[in-house]
């Protein structure tokens, strides 16, 4: 059969699967693979204080190399209803855009891959391409990601199955469709920073020892020096401070404590343990009575530029005549996963709506998505 990508994108979106919820769009993907011919395992993981969540894996083949296809079916919430201007899981067409819940991130994506894949496989049928072709799509990619694609790979690992290569379809794209591949993610870091002090009179300062001056000597080193000046691939490392909170209601208290929160995105010059150390080294500095709490998303890491990147590059040349830009900015993403098993790229749909009310992709974006994922299938199972 050949899939119609708009359709099933509109399939898709349907399906209500805000994260954790299944919302019938692993079912309807298990459907659309098994007539392709592809062996599918549902399997659904779980772990005690976590959700549920339903993975699901799709495999044809069983010779290298795997050309692998990541993705995730699980939505973020719509938020406003009523500020859609359409249902959101409708799946509606509206001129010449579609617009719902999971457009950009990602079901256009894993659409457009489906369309690719009964493309392919009509022109060259399922023996005829050296290899095998699989996909790993979980529902727990925006929320924790702990019983999704990371479990996912470690039970391949302990069936003895490797990746060869793997595209994500995250939407990667900033101005055009194509524009940007990520070969990389920065790291993440979340800190928690509690100062203590003690609580006086703001008339008899001597009395007391106010934490939020401490803080503020604290804070400085951290947003006015640099972590680097970047590197080959990456931007520079970032530090931005996204909350800072007493709760005093007086004006006239000194208060006992203050709180601080924020991130950190760092690039291939650190590590999350060396970020750590270049933050508390300047915190100390101040000799206050302090805690740091810190919470790593992901480190930073980089798939040099190579065969995979070189296919999917020259497919969104062939398609687009566009040149791509090899790329690491933006947040994390499940690659942050993969990597540690095989090269790994991403490439999707224009990111300037993903997550916002009235989500939307052109449906040219869309066929033009298929045909690239089509021409990287080409690409690497070369006739």
């Amino acid at each position: 059969m050949t899939l119609d990508v708009v359709e099933a994108a509109r399939d898709l979106i349907r399906c209500p699967s805000v994260t954790p919820i299944e919302g019938g769009a692993l079912d309807y993907m298990q459907a659309v693979l098994s007539e392709l011919g592809f062996t599918c395992h549902r399997l659904p993981f779980s772990e005690s204080g976590t959700a549920d969540v339903d993975n699901l894996y799709a495999r044809l083949g069983n010779s290298g190399p795997n050309f692998c296809y990541a993705g995730h079916t699980d939505v973020v919430p719509i938020g406003d209803a009523a500020a859609w201007s359409v249902d959101p899981f409708a799946g509606e067409i509206v001129g010449d855009r579609l617009i719902g819940r999971g457009a950009v991130d990602m079901k256009g994506s894993i659409a457009a891959f489906l369309a690719a894949l009964s493309a392919f496989l009509a022109a060259r049928g399922t023996d005829g391409f050296d290899g095998s072709l699989s996909l790993l799509i979980t529902g727990d990619e925006e929320s924790v990601s702990i019983n999704g694609t990371i479990k996912v790979l470690q039970w391949l690992k302990a069936r003895g199955e490797a990746l060869d290569a793997c595209l994500v379809g995250e939407p990667t794209s900033n101005d055009e469709l194509g524009d940007m591949v990520k070969i990389g993610r920065r790291g993440s870091l979340n800190g928690s920073l509690t100062v203590t002090g003690v609580q006086g009179h703001t008339a008899y300062p001597q009395l007391a020892d106010n934490p939020l001056h401490h803080m503020t000597r604290m804070l400085a080193p951290l947003v006015e020096e640099s972590l680097d000046q970047g590197s080959a691939h990456f931007p520079a490392s970032s530090l931005q401070i996204t909350s800072i909170d007493v709760g005093n209601p007086a004006t006239n208290i000194i208060p006992a404590k203050g709180s601080c929160r924020f991130n950190v995105r760092f690039n291939d010059h650190f590590d999350s343990a060396g970020v750590e150390a270049w933050i508390r080294e300047r915190l100390d500095r101040a000799g206050a009575d302090y805690r740091l709490d810190v919470r790593v998303s992901g480190e930073s890491f980089l798939c040099p530029p190579g065969l995979l990147s070189d296919v999917v590059s020259a497919a969104i040349e062939k398609v687009t005549g566009r040149r791509t830009e090899l790329g690491t900015t933006g947040g994390t993403s499940d690659a942050r996963f993969i990597k540690d098993h095989c090269p790994v790229a991403e490439l999707g749909l224009l990111n300037a709506t993903a997550h916002k009310v009235d989500e939307q992709v052109p449906l040219a974006d869309l066929r033009q998505l298929a045909d690239i994922y089509r021409t990287v299938l080409d690409g690497y199972f070369m006739a």
